[in-house]
């Protein structure tokens, strides 16, 4: 073990209580996306007091800097929660109705915090070869999100590669899933408010049949877009939400569907709002109804680099050993750490949260459960990847 990964093992050591104490603080106190204050605040007087150099956001999140001079690397952790209900028993549930840390977040945030400590250690020390920002990112949940705010603010300036983890609690601790190339898909967001003549529903000709129309669209545009764009892109369009009408008999002159569109390939995503748009009003035009269309591009592909893949398996082995390092799958899911890689290159790793023999949790459900052990790997791990990169 080289003297810098020792002394990243004592720090994370030493103060891995701290942070699971961190992370129950969070996971107690959840904010939502551009509402972190508390959170912010907590990590910036934390990292002030370890004599780092700390940059708060005008609305929520900041920057902290470690190192003086030499290169500069970025690791990146997410502070929101989501409108969703704790139903977990902890003792540290949320204390805040409908908002919970269902998505790991607060992990995520204690273990940055916790790389932070050990980088300063490190630097103080003189064996930090270079510089390394923490991005601490508001608003990773909704769209468009807090990357785009933080590269704004010049969080990328400077920065040659850019780092993060999240939790995967299909895996077990001590596994962490890496891949090169594509990670996570593209995703969009889509509403349309459909409007028409109404009427009654034993006379459907005489109105403009709305509620039709909206059944056409909800099953065709799926549809139309598997034709269109390349099968391989892997296209998905799920509805999450439909409405219209309030009775059995009565023909409504509104109706509103909302739902993601997401693909696993740049190249389509580039090209997926006009054919929506087209679309959309083709399938309802020959109901003589108005199509109002908000198509918002959320987020790109994740896509892991080459060279920082290999930095961030090998960061892996460091901490947990060859056995620690698993293969993963493309998934659809969203991140907007995506927009980093836009600028920069870097990497994505899956962080196993999976108590092994226990049940496997999904992200974005209130139930949701880490393993604990988790925070300080993250730590380690987020450490180890920022030497790695500057070596």
């Amino acid at each position: 073990m080289s003297e810098a990964s020792e002394l990243i093992a004592n720090v994370i050591e030493k103060c891995s209580a701290e942070l699971i104490e961190v992370r129950r603080d969070l996971h107690a106190h959840p904010e939502l996306s551009w509402t972190e204050a508390r959170t912010t605040e907590m990590i910036a007087s934390r990292l002030e007091q370890a004599g780092l150099r700390v940059r708060r956001l005008p609305r929520s999140g900041l920057l902290a800097e470690v190192g003086d001079a030499g290169p500069c690397i970025a690791l990146r952790g997410d502070l929101d929660a989501l409108p969703v209900e704790d139903r977990t028993e902890d003792p540290w549930r949320s204390t805040v109705p409908g908002v919970a840390h269902a998505c790991g977040h607060d992990v995520h945030t204690a273990a940055l915090l916790g790389a932070g400590l050990a980088l300063s250690e490190l630097h103080a020390q003189g064996l930090l070869p270079g510089r390394v920002r923490l991005l601490f990112q508001p608003a990773e949940e909704v769209m468009p999100g807090g990357a785009l705010e933080l590269v704004a603010q010049g969080a990328l300036n400077g920065v040659s590669q850019v780092y993060c983890l999240h939790c995967d609690p299909t895996l077990d601790v001590g596994e962490i899933g890496v891949r090169e190339g594509a990670l996570t898909g593209a995703a969009d967001s889509l509403d349309v408010h459909l409007i028409g003549k109404g009427g009654h529903t034993s006379r459907p000709h005489l109105t403009e049949d709305l509620t039709f129309a909206l059944g056409k669209l909800v099953t065709e545009l799926p549809a139309i877009l598997s034709r269109r764009l390349d099968p391989r892109a892997g296209v998905s369009v799920v509805w999450g939400m439909i409405r219209a009408g309030a009775t059995h008999n009565v023909i409504p002159a509104t109706g509103h569907v909302a739902g993601t569109v997401r693909m696993l390939d740049a190249g389509a995503w580039a090209v997926a709002e006009d054919l929506v748009r087209e679309s959309v009003e083709q399938i309802v035009a020959p109901y003589g109804v108005t199509a109002e269309i908000t198509y918002q591009r959320g987020v790109p592909p994740v896509v892991n680099d080459h060279v920082a893949t290999t930095v961030l398996a090998r960061a892996v082995e460091r901490v947990l050993g060859p056995e620690g390092v698993v293969p993963t799958l493309q998934s659809l899911g969203g991140e907007d750490f995506g927009w980093y890689l836009e600028h920069v290159p870097g990497a994505m790793a899956r962080l196993g949260t999976r108590t092994p023999g226990g049940p496997t949790y999904d992200l974005h459900q209130g139930n949701l459960r880490i393993d604990e052990r988790a925070t300080a790997i993250a730590a380690a791990l987020l450490a180890e990847v920022a030497v790695g990169a500057l070596g």
